[in-house]
């Protein structure tokens, strides 16, 4: 399932993939990958990438 609501957090930022690629200590095909839902990220990563989007993990990976 594609990670739509990373996507928006990051654009609203104004974050490129590679930005925030940098801020998280990955590559930017890590970060595509979960946009596009083809990666399971660790839940340090989760961590660190809603600590550099000031997200919550709830408001970024939690699915209803």
């Amino acid at each position: 399932m594609k990670n739509l609501k990373l996507k928006s957090a990051r654009a609203a930022m104004d974050l490129s993939q590679e930005d925030l690629a940098k801020k998280a200590g990955v590559t930017r095909q890590t970060i595509g990958m979960i946009e596009m839902g083809k990666y399971n990220p660790t839940l340090n990563l989760c961590i660190t990438i809603c600590k550099v989007l000031n997200k919550t993990l709830d408001d970024l990976f939690w699915e209803e």
